[in-house]
Order: structure tokens, then C-alpha cells, then sequence
């Protein structure tokens, strides 16, 4: 028995290895760098960014680059940033290449592996920030040094920034950056996540590019009363009750349907990949934001639905102190996404309105971050597309506007405009991004340094004026 288990072994091990020498050496490297970042925990707890931004920043200095060229920087010593310059001639403003090392928490006892181990496994590559975000950063790192073994001189610097807190924490990479080093990631445009291709069944439906996404905003509503004995109710003033109504009014409700240059556009061309009433209604509201049967169809679909409105739902409850006593305070957590083009106090105003009582106060958490679109370049939309079409024939580009949020934000406030784009294709049915078992496809993430390379490439050099 113990011969054929280590039999067995030395087959897997054996198999493990030729594939591994089956790689072209540009996809060994992008490979090695993933599986490093990969290993390497940068979660906001117990994670170290600065740990990922050197290790990158060594392998850059090993493949030949400046060490001034290369700098690791931030205000707190685990969330360090590296931001990268490769130099071109300078006849145009540089591009800026975008990606985070920060990843979102992840429990063992909630995978089924171990999260911080690089897995392959059936087709695809495991472990936290396999999808968000650490693909593309490797793929940034290793095209960059690909770059530099070919001689490529282009006619504007290339900087890739790899930064920390996109998820979350103290220390937001890209905002930091521009408060305290704008001249080290200043550029004419950049590209980030946010934007990909999408597949259903192993079909690949469009490819995405994200140039505007809405605004993070979450509200606390609070009722407060005098309290007293559980013995002795009175339904009217329990704070508990007047809150639960005041959310049940704002579960009803429905913000008003207003689409942008990006979202019309995401409509009419996503039409093609939909059937029937779905397709009709797409079609319909690209015509005609007020089409009131086409946005009663779409708002049933969560994801259309987001697109189209701003939204806010109920996501955190506190109400009590003891199970003896009537509740002296209530509170919830409403989270907004709220479109670019819309202001977060009219959402307040609005709120307000809707709970219609003035012993609920609604107050926001934080300051919002609203950022404008990116205009739709036709020097990089044009640029993206021939880049499609050239790995993936008959593959649509659509602009999209995120649900969710990105750093982008920061930079298109600050004047520098941003556009979501990895040539990454992921199941549209089965994201696992923040989640259980996060993954990405073997085949996509080497489709996704083809596309990032051309693409760079393309935008970067001299003939693309």
C-alpha cells in the first residue's frame, strides 16, 4: 500500500511539474509573480501590503529597472504602495496602470482550503484575491518586465501603481497618493479594475469597460424614546415599532430611473445578449428612460435594476438594552449606492420624505466620495475594441458603470479619468469575488495578459495618435 500511495505521488508531482514547463516563459513569470501575491496575506487584520509592494518592487529591480524608477511608500508600515514608472520618450502624458494588493478577509474554517495557498485545480487558480484584485496586479508586474526584455520605447511612460486599502482600512493607497505624491502617478488616463469580459457555459458574451460607478453613501436612522418596563407597554411610543415602519416605507419605495451617456449605452448593447420581454424592455429603455413597462420588467432583475436607479436597503439593525425594558433607542444602517450624476443630500432628502416622521433622524455615517464618468475617449474606447476583436472575434465592447465602488473614484475626482478594463472573463452567473472559494479561470488569466499587454502596448505607442 505505501508503494502505491507513493507511486501515486510521484505521478501527481510529476504531472504538477510538466505543466508547469509547459508555460512560455512570459506565462511562467506571470504565473510565479500570481502565485507569490497570492501567498503573501494582505488582509486590512493581519495582512502586510508592504511585504507584496516589496516583494514586486525586488523582482522589478532583478529584471533590470532603476532603483529610482521604483519606490515602496505609504504612511503606515503595513500598507505599503509601489508605484512603478517605466520610461518612454515623454511626447505624451503618462499611462497609468492600476491595481490593489489589499484583499477581503477570509476564514480558513470557511473554504475549503486554505485561502492564502495558490490552488490549481480543475481549470482554475484558488485563493483569496485570485479575481479581486491580484490577477491583474501580476499581470501589470510581469508585462512590464516584458516590456523591458523586448526594448519596447514607448511615447509615454507606463506607471503601474499597486497600492493598498481598496477593501478597506485606514490607509487608502490611491487617495493617499495623490494627497502627498501626485507627480508619481499623474497621468493623461488609466486603466483599473472594475470592468471585464463576461461568459455563460463557457461562451464568451461581451467584454466590459467601466467608466463610471455610483456613490458609496450609508445613512443611520435613529429613533430614540424614554423607555420604561416591559410590563407596561405602549405600542405608540416603542422606538423599536417607529423605526421598523419607517423602513418598511423605504422597502416600498422605488428612486426614480435616470440613465447616463455609459448606462444607455450599456442597455442597448446588452439587448443583444438577452431574449424576449428582457431584450425588448432593454431596447426600450435606451429609447425611453420613462418607458414605465420596461423599468416595471427590469426592476425585478437586481442587477438592471442597480443600473438604472440608485438604491438604498436596509443592512444593519440595534435596538435595546435589555430584555426586560422597553427599548429607549433604535437604529439602523441604510446603505446607498447612488448614481454619479446625483447628489447624496438630495438621497437624504429624499429618505426623508419617504419615512415621513420626524422622530426618525437620518444622518450620514461618512462623507460620500462622488466621482464624474470618464468620457468616452474614442483614442481608448477604439483602442480597447480593436484589442477585443483581434483575441476574441465577435465579442462586443460595452461600457458599464459600477454598482460597486473602486479607486478609480479618487482619480477621476482629482481630473485623471479612468476606465475598467482587464480582458479577464469570468462566469456571469457565478462571481466569487469577496466570497467562499475564490477563483479564476487558468485560460482567462493568461487571455487577460494577452489583452493587457496588447492593449498597453497599443495605447502607449507612437503610432497611436
Amino acid at each position: 500500500m505505501k508503494k502505491s500511495i507513493s507511486s501515486l505521488l510521484f505521478i501527481y508531482v510529476f504531472f504538477v511539474c510538466a505543466q508547469a514547463q509547459n508555460l512560455s516563459p512570459v506565462r511562467q513569470l506571470a504565473y510565479d509573480i500570481f502565485k507569490q501575491l497570492i501567498e503573501i496575506n494582505t488582509t486590512d487584520s493581519v495582512g502586510n501590503c508592504t511585504e507584496a509592494a516589496e516583494a514586486m518592487a525586488a523582482r522589478l529591480k532583478a529584471a533590470g529597472f532603476a532603483a529610482e524608477d521604483i519606490q515602496v511608500l505609504g504612511p503606515n508600515p503595513r500598507k505599503g504602495n509601489l508605484v512603478v514608472r517605466y520610461r518612454g520618450t515623454g511626447a505624451r502624458k503618462p499611462v497609468l496602470l492600476l491595481a490593489h494588493l489589499d484583499v477581503v478577509e477570509a476564514k480558513r474554517e470557511d473554504w475549503s482550503f486554505d485561502p492564502f495557498k495558490f490552488l490549481e485545480q480543475d481549470g482554475y487558480y484558488y485563493g483569496r484575491g485570485t479575481s479581486d484584485d491580484k490577477a491583474m496586479a501580476a499581470i501589470f508586474v510581469a508585462n512590464l518586465i516584458r516590456f523591458k526584455q523586448e526594448g519596447f520605447v514607448p511615447d509615454r511612460d507606463i506607471i503601474v501603481a499597486l497600492t493598498a486599502d481598496e477593501e478597506g482600512g485606514d490607509f487608502n493607497g490611491v487617495d493617499w497618493l495623490l494627497k502627498n505624491h501626485r507627480a508619481l502617478i499623474d497621468a493623461d488616463f488609466g486603466l483599473n479594475e472594475g470592468g471585464g469580459g463576461a461568459m455563460r457555459h463557457g461562451k464568451k458574451l461581451f467584454n466590459t469597460v467601466q467608466a463610471s460607478e455610483k456613490v458609496y453613501q450609508s445613512f443611520r436612522l435613529e429613533v430614540k424614546g424614554k423607555g420604561g418596563h416591559s410590563s407596561r407597554p405602549v405600542v405608540k411610543d416603542n422606538v423599536i415599532y417607529q423605526l421598523a415602519e419607517g423602513l418598511q416605507r423605504i422597502a416600498q419605495f422605488n428612486f426614480p430611473v435616470s440613465l447616463n451617456e455609459v448606462t444607455k449605452l450599456f442597455f442597448e448593447r446588452s439587448a443583444n445578449f438577452e431574449s424576449g420581454e428582457t431584450a425588448g424592455a432593454m431596447r426600450a429603455l435606451a429609447k425611453n428612460p420613462s418607458d414605465t413597462q420596461s423599468i416595471a420588467l427590469l426592476s425585478h432583475q437586481p442587477a438592471y435594476n442597480a443600473t438604472m436607479r440608485t438604491t438604498c436597503v436596509a443592512t444593519m439593525l440595534e435596538a435595546g438594552h435589555a430584555e426586560n425594558a422597553l427599548p429607549q433607542t433604535a437604529r439602523a444602517t441604510i446603505n446607498c449606492r447612488i448614481l454619479p450624476t446625483e447628489m447624496a443630500d438630495q438621497v437624504r432628502q429624499t429618505l426623508i420624505k419617504v419615512v415621513n416622521d420626524n422622530r426618525i433622524s437620518i444622518t450620514p455615517i461618512r462623507e460620500p466620495k462622488p466621482s464624474p464618468p470618464s468620457p468616452l475617449r474614442p483614442d481608448v474606447i477604439s483602442v480597447i475594441e480593436r484589442v477585443t476583436t483581434e483575441l476574441f472575434p465577435g465579442v462586443p465592447v460595452i461600457p458599464t458603470m459600477s454598482t460597486g465602488a473602486t479607486d478609480s473614484l479618487y482619480l477621476r475626482k482629482a481630473g485623471i479619468p479612468m476606465y475598467g478594463t482587464s480582458g479577464i472573463f469570468g462566469d456571469i452567473d457565478d462571481s466569487r469575488a469577496h466570497g467562499r472559494d475564490e477563483r479564476i479561470a487558468v485560460q482567462s488569466f493568461f487571455d487577460g495578459q494577452e489583452y493587457l499587454y496588447r492593449l498597453v502596448k497599443a495605447l502607449a505607442a507612437a503610432s497611436n495618435h
